[in-house]
Protein backbone atom coordinates (compact mmCIF):
# COMPACT_ATOMS: atom_id res chain seq x y z
CA UNK A 1 0.00 0.00 0.00
CA UNK A 2 1.28 3.46 -0.92
CA UNK A 3 -0.78 5.61 1.45
CA UNK A 4 -3.71 5.94 3.84
CA UNK A 5 -6.31 8.54 2.84
CA UNK A 6 -8.59 10.14 5.44
CA UNK A 7 -11.40 11.91 3.65
CA UNK A 8 -15.00 12.95 4.11
CA UNK A 9 -17.10 16.11 4.07
CA UNK A 10 -15.97 19.33 5.65
CA UNK A 11 -16.10 19.34 9.50
CA UNK A 12 -16.26 15.52 9.68
CA UNK A 13 -13.18 15.39 11.92
CA UNK A 14 -10.39 14.52 9.48
CA UNK A 15 -7.74 16.61 11.25
CA UNK A 16 -8.48 15.19 14.70
CA UNK A 17 -8.39 11.66 13.35
CA UNK A 18 -5.14 12.24 11.47
CA UNK A 19 -3.43 13.49 14.62
CA UNK A 20 -4.63 10.48 16.60
CA UNK A 21 -3.28 8.17 13.89
CA UNK A 22 0.01 10.06 14.05
CA UNK A 23 0.28 9.02 17.70
CA UNK A 24 0.05 5.38 16.67
CA UNK A 25 1.98 5.29 13.39
CA UNK A 26 5.08 7.10 12.15
CA UNK A 27 3.40 9.31 9.57
CA UNK A 28 3.86 12.37 7.44
CA UNK A 29 0.71 14.14 6.27
CA UNK A 30 -0.07 15.12 2.70
CA UNK A 31 -2.79 17.78 2.53
CA UNK A 32 -5.52 16.89 0.03
CA UNK A 33 -7.28 20.26 0.16
CA UNK A 34 -7.49 22.50 -2.91
CA UNK A 35 -7.52 25.71 -0.85
CA UNK A 36 -4.88 24.94 1.77
CA UNK A 37 -2.22 25.10 -0.95
CA UNK A 38 -2.52 28.91 -0.85
CA UNK A 39 -0.30 31.16 1.27
CA UNK A 40 -2.01 33.62 3.58
CA UNK A 41 -5.26 31.65 3.58
CA UNK A 42 -5.14 29.99 6.99
CA UNK A 43 -8.30 30.79 8.94
CA UNK A 44 -10.78 30.39 6.10
CA UNK A 45 -9.32 27.04 5.05
CA UNK A 46 -8.98 25.73 8.62
CA UNK A 47 -5.32 25.00 7.91
CA UNK A 48 -3.24 23.04 10.40
CA UNK A 49 -1.52 25.35 12.87
CA UNK A 50 2.24 25.73 12.94
CA UNK A 51 2.27 23.89 16.26
CA UNK A 52 0.63 20.87 14.61
CA UNK A 53 3.04 21.04 11.69
CA UNK A 54 5.93 21.07 14.13
CA UNK A 55 4.61 17.86 15.68
CA UNK A 56 3.88 16.05 12.41
CA UNK A 57 5.50 16.91 9.04
CA UNK A 58 2.98 18.26 6.49
CA UNK A 59 3.22 18.51 2.71
CA UNK A 60 1.07 20.50 0.31
CA UNK A 61 0.48 23.58 2.46
CA UNK A 62 1.44 27.13 1.41
CA UNK A 63 2.88 26.19 -1.98
CA UNK A 64 1.01 28.70 -4.16
CA UNK A 65 -0.02 32.37 -4.03
CA UNK A 66 -3.79 33.05 -4.16
CA UNK A 67 -3.48 34.36 -7.72
CA UNK A 68 -2.02 31.09 -9.00
CA UNK A 69 -3.86 28.05 -10.30
CA UNK A 70 -3.36 24.57 -8.88
CA UNK A 71 -5.00 21.67 -10.68
CA UNK A 72 -5.82 18.12 -9.66
CA UNK A 73 -3.28 16.94 -12.20
CA UNK A 74 -0.54 19.02 -10.58
CA UNK A 75 -1.56 17.72 -7.17
CA UNK A 76 -1.28 14.17 -8.49
CA UNK A 77 2.27 14.79 -9.66
CA UNK A 78 3.30 16.60 -6.48
CA UNK A 79 1.66 14.06 -4.16
CA UNK A 80 3.38 11.15 -5.88
CA UNK A 81 6.74 12.76 -5.17
CA UNK A 82 5.81 13.50 -1.55
CA UNK A 83 4.48 9.98 -0.99
CA UNK A 84 7.56 8.40 -2.56
CA UNK A 85 9.78 10.43 -0.24
CA UNK A 86 7.73 9.54 2.83
CA UNK A 87 7.83 5.85 1.98
CA UNK A 88 11.59 6.03 1.33
CA UNK A 89 12.00 7.42 4.85
CA UNK A 90 10.18 4.38 6.23
CA UNK A 91 7.09 6.32 7.24
CA UNK A 92 3.39 6.08 6.42
CA UNK A 93 2.00 8.62 3.96
CA UNK A 94 -1.26 9.91 5.48
CA UNK A 95 -3.26 11.81 2.85
CA UNK A 96 -5.86 14.03 4.52
CA UNK A 97 -8.54 16.25 2.99
CA UNK A 98 -11.90 16.47 1.31
CA UNK A 99 -11.10 17.43 -2.30
CA UNK A 100 -12.42 14.46 -4.23
CA UNK A 101 -10.71 15.31 -7.51
CA UNK A 102 -7.35 15.30 -5.73
CA UNK A 103 -8.03 11.80 -4.42
CA UNK A 104 -9.02 10.67 -7.89
CA UNK A 105 -5.73 12.00 -9.26
CA UNK A 106 -4.00 9.39 -7.07
CA UNK A 107 -6.20 6.33 -7.50
CA UNK A 108 -7.66 7.00 -10.96
CA UNK A 109 -5.23 9.43 -12.66
CA UNK A 110 -6.58 11.99 -15.09
CA UNK A 111 -5.70 12.10 -18.76
CA UNK A 112 -2.33 13.09 -20.13
CA UNK A 113 -2.93 16.63 -21.34
CA UNK A 114 -2.35 17.21 -25.05
CA UNK A 115 -0.07 20.01 -26.18
CA UNK A 116 -2.15 23.19 -26.08
CA UNK A 117 0.52 25.71 -27.02
CA UNK A 118 1.69 28.24 -24.46
CA UNK A 119 0.98 31.29 -26.63
CA UNK A 120 -2.45 30.05 -27.69
CA UNK A 121 -3.38 29.26 -24.11
CA UNK A 122 -2.20 32.65 -22.84
CA UNK A 123 -4.17 34.48 -25.54
CA UNK A 124 -7.32 32.48 -24.82
CA UNK A 125 -7.02 33.02 -21.06
CA UNK A 126 -6.68 36.75 -21.58
CA UNK A 127 -9.80 36.72 -23.75
CA UNK A 128 -11.82 34.60 -21.30
CA UNK A 129 -10.82 36.93 -18.47
CA UNK A 130 -13.07 39.57 -20.06
CA UNK A 131 -16.13 37.31 -19.67
CA UNK A 132 -18.52 37.52 -16.75
CA UNK A 133 -19.17 34.36 -14.77
CA UNK A 134 -22.61 34.09 -16.36
CA UNK A 135 -21.07 34.24 -19.83
CA UNK A 136 -18.54 31.58 -18.94
CA UNK A 137 -21.30 29.30 -17.67
CA UNK A 138 -23.30 29.77 -20.90
CA UNK A 139 -20.26 28.86 -23.00
CA UNK A 140 -19.55 25.78 -20.88
CA UNK A 141 -23.19 24.76 -21.20
CA UNK A 142 -22.86 24.96 -24.98
CA UNK A 143 -19.44 23.31 -25.37
CA UNK A 144 -19.34 20.79 -22.52
CA UNK A 145 -22.75 20.41 -20.84
CA UNK A 146 -21.60 17.33 -18.89
CA UNK A 147 -19.13 19.53 -17.02
CA UNK A 148 -21.43 22.45 -16.30
CA UNK A 149 -22.24 21.66 -12.66
CA UNK A 150 -18.67 20.69 -11.76
CA UNK A 151 -17.19 23.67 -13.60
CA UNK A 152 -19.61 26.13 -12.03
CA UNK A 153 -18.74 24.79 -8.56
CA UNK A 154 -15.08 25.60 -9.19
CA UNK A 155 -15.80 29.19 -10.20
CA UNK A 156 -14.13 31.17 -13.01
CA UNK A 157 -10.93 29.13 -12.77
CA UNK A 158 -12.58 25.79 -13.51
CA UNK A 159 -15.02 27.31 -16.00
CA UNK A 160 -12.11 28.80 -17.91
CA UNK A 161 -10.19 25.54 -17.79
CA UNK A 162 -13.18 23.68 -19.23
CA UNK A 163 -13.45 26.13 -22.12
CA UNK A 164 -9.71 26.19 -22.67
CA UNK A 165 -9.51 22.44 -23.27
CA UNK A 166 -12.64 22.34 -25.44
CA UNK A 167 -11.56 25.22 -27.65
CA UNK A 168 -7.87 24.32 -28.01
CA UNK A 169 -8.26 20.56 -28.50
CA UNK A 170 -11.59 20.38 -30.32
CA UNK A 171 -12.92 17.92 -27.73
CA UNK A 172 -14.74 18.69 -24.46
CA UNK A 173 -12.94 18.20 -21.17
CA UNK A 174 -15.50 15.54 -20.21
CA UNK A 175 -14.38 13.48 -23.24
CA UNK A 176 -10.74 13.69 -22.18
CA UNK A 177 -11.62 12.52 -18.66
CA UNK A 178 -13.52 9.55 -20.08
CA UNK A 179 -11.29 8.58 -23.00
CA UNK A 180 -7.86 10.15 -22.52
CA UNK A 181 -4.74 8.14 -21.74
CA UNK A 182 -3.95 8.33 -17.97
CA UNK A 183 -1.11 10.65 -17.02
CA UNK A 184 0.26 8.30 -14.34
CA UNK A 185 -0.16 4.78 -13.00
CA UNK A 186 -2.66 4.58 -10.12
CA UNK A 187 -1.40 4.40 -6.55
CA UNK A 188 -2.68 1.88 -4.03
CA UNK A 189 -4.15 3.16 -0.81
CA UNK A 190 -6.38 2.47 2.16
CA UNK A 191 -9.25 4.93 1.72
CA UNK A 192 -11.20 5.95 4.82
CA UNK A 193 -14.37 8.01 4.55
CA UNK A 194 -15.75 9.71 7.65
CA UNK A 195 -19.53 9.86 7.77
CA UNK A 196 -21.83 12.07 9.84
CA UNK A 197 -25.60 12.56 10.04
CA UNK A 198 -26.56 15.69 8.16
CA UNK A 199 -27.95 17.36 11.26
CA UNK A 200 -24.60 17.01 13.02
CA UNK A 201 -22.77 18.10 9.88
CA UNK A 202 -24.88 21.28 9.71
CA UNK A 203 -24.31 21.97 13.42
CA UNK A 204 -20.55 21.65 13.02
CA UNK A 205 -20.54 23.86 9.92
CA UNK A 206 -22.41 26.62 11.77
CA UNK A 207 -19.99 26.36 14.69
CA UNK A 208 -16.94 26.44 12.40
CA UNK A 209 -18.07 29.59 10.62
CA UNK A 210 -18.61 31.31 13.96
CA UNK A 211 -15.17 30.17 15.12
CA UNK A 212 -13.50 31.42 11.92
CA UNK A 213 -15.13 34.83 12.35
CA UNK A 214 -13.94 34.97 15.97
CA UNK A 215 -10.40 33.99 14.93
CA UNK A 216 -10.12 36.88 12.49
CA UNK A 217 -11.38 35.77 9.07
CA UNK A 218 -12.38 39.32 8.16
CA UNK A 219 -8.87 40.56 8.87
CA UNK A 220 -7.37 37.73 6.84
CA UNK A 221 -9.50 38.58 3.81
CA UNK A 222 -8.74 42.28 4.24
CA UNK A 223 -5.00 41.54 4.16
CA UNK A 224 -5.35 39.47 1.01
CA UNK A 225 -7.37 42.20 -0.72
CA UNK A 226 -4.74 44.70 0.39
CA UNK A 227 -2.09 42.63 -1.40
CA UNK A 228 -4.01 42.99 -4.64
CA UNK A 229 -5.87 39.68 -4.72
CA UNK A 230 -9.52 39.83 -5.69
CA UNK A 231 -12.61 37.59 -5.60
CA UNK A 232 -11.81 36.30 -9.10
CA UNK A 233 -8.39 34.94 -8.19
CA UNK A 234 -8.18 31.12 -7.93
CA UNK A 235 -7.58 31.01 -4.20
CA UNK A 236 -10.12 33.67 -3.38
CA UNK A 237 -13.02 31.82 -5.01
CA UNK A 238 -13.23 29.53 -1.99
CA UNK A 239 -16.19 29.60 0.34
CA UNK A 240 -15.76 32.26 3.01
CA UNK A 241 -13.38 34.46 1.06
CA UNK A 242 -15.86 35.59 -1.57
CA UNK A 243 -18.59 36.22 1.01
CA UNK A 244 -16.33 38.26 3.30
CA UNK A 245 -14.91 40.13 0.29
CA UNK A 246 -18.47 41.15 -0.59
CA UNK A 247 -18.92 42.45 2.97
CA UNK A 248 -15.68 44.44 2.80
CA UNK A 249 -16.82 45.90 -0.53
CA UNK A 250 -19.96 47.21 1.18
CA UNK A 251 -22.26 44.89 -0.72
CA UNK A 252 -23.74 43.19 2.36
CA UNK A 253 -23.59 43.12 6.15
CA UNK A 254 -21.22 40.88 8.07
CA UNK A 255 -24.08 38.85 9.54
CA UNK A 256 -25.48 38.21 6.06
CA UNK A 257 -22.04 37.34 4.72
CA UNK A 258 -21.53 34.77 7.48
CA UNK A 259 -25.01 33.32 6.94
CA UNK A 260 -24.23 33.01 3.24
CA UNK A 261 -20.96 31.33 4.16
CA UNK A 262 -22.83 28.80 6.28
CA UNK A 263 -25.29 28.10 3.47
CA UNK A 264 -22.53 27.76 0.86
CA UNK A 265 -20.55 25.42 3.10
CA UNK A 266 -23.60 23.21 3.68
CA UNK A 267 -24.19 22.98 -0.08
CA UNK A 268 -20.55 22.12 -0.61
CA UNK A 269 -20.72 19.40 2.05
CA UNK A 270 -23.72 17.85 0.32
CA UNK A 271 -21.86 17.79 -2.99
CA UNK A 272 -18.97 16.09 -1.20
CA UNK A 273 -21.34 13.47 0.23
CA UNK A 274 -22.70 12.76 -3.24
CA UNK A 275 -19.19 12.45 -4.66
CA UNK A 276 -18.01 10.09 -1.93
CA UNK A 277 -21.13 7.99 -2.35
CA UNK A 278 -20.86 7.64 -6.13
CA UNK A 279 -17.21 8.08 -7.05
CA UNK A 280 -15.19 6.22 -4.42
CA UNK A 281 -14.52 2.52 -4.87
CA UNK A 282 -16.54 -0.05 -2.96
CA UNK A 283 -13.70 -1.27 -0.74
CA UNK A 284 -13.32 2.13 0.97
CA UNK A 285 -13.65 1.94 4.76
CA UNK A 286 -16.57 4.02 5.99
CA UNK A 287 -16.38 5.10 9.62
CA UNK A 288 -19.04 6.64 11.83
CA UNK A 289 -17.45 9.97 12.79
CA UNK A 290 -19.62 10.18 15.91
CA UNK A 291 -17.47 7.45 17.46
CA UNK A 292 -14.69 8.53 19.83
CA UNK A 293 -11.63 9.52 17.84
CA UNK A 294 -9.41 6.82 19.44
CA UNK A 295 -11.89 4.18 18.28
CA UNK A 296 -11.84 5.60 14.76
CA UNK A 297 -8.03 5.58 14.74
CA UNK A 298 -7.91 1.98 15.93
CA UNK A 299 -10.01 0.91 12.94
CA UNK A 300 -7.78 2.78 10.51
CA UNK A 301 -4.53 1.46 11.95
CA UNK A 302 -5.88 -2.10 11.99
CA UNK A 303 -6.92 -1.84 8.33
CA UNK A 304 -3.55 -0.37 7.32
CA UNK A 305 -1.53 -3.04 9.10
CA UNK A 306 -3.69 -5.83 7.70
CA UNK A 307 -3.48 -4.64 4.10
CA UNK A 308 0.17 -3.60 4.33
CA UNK A 309 1.10 -7.08 5.53
CA UNK A 310 -0.50 -8.79 2.50
CA UNK A 311 0.48 -6.27 -0.18
CA UNK A 312 3.53 -7.28 -2.26
CA UNK A 313 6.49 -4.95 -2.00
CA UNK A 314 7.79 -3.57 -5.33
CA UNK A 315 10.45 -6.26 -5.55
CA UNK A 316 7.82 -8.94 -4.89
CA UNK A 317 5.32 -7.66 -7.44
CA UNK A 318 4.84 -10.46 -10.02
CA UNK A 319 4.68 -7.89 -12.77
CA UNK A 320 7.89 -6.26 -11.62
CA UNK A 321 6.33 -2.83 -11.22
CA UNK A 322 4.17 -0.91 -8.82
Amino acid sequence: MDFVAITGPTTSGKTALSLEIARRLDVEIVSMDSRQVYRGMDIGTDKASQALRDRVPHHGLDIRDPGDTYSAGQFGRDARAWIAGIRARGRVALVVGGTGFFLRALIDPIFREPELGQDRRAALRAYLATFSREELERWVDALDPKRRAVAAEGGPQRLGRTLEVALLTGRPLSWWHECGVPDEAPLRGVIVILELPREELDRRIDARVTRMADQGLVGEVRRLLGKGYGPGDPGMTGTGYREVAAYLAGETTLDRALDQMRSSTRRYARRQLTWFRNQVRDDAIRIDALQPVPDQAAQVVQAWRRLESVTPKPSEDPLGKR
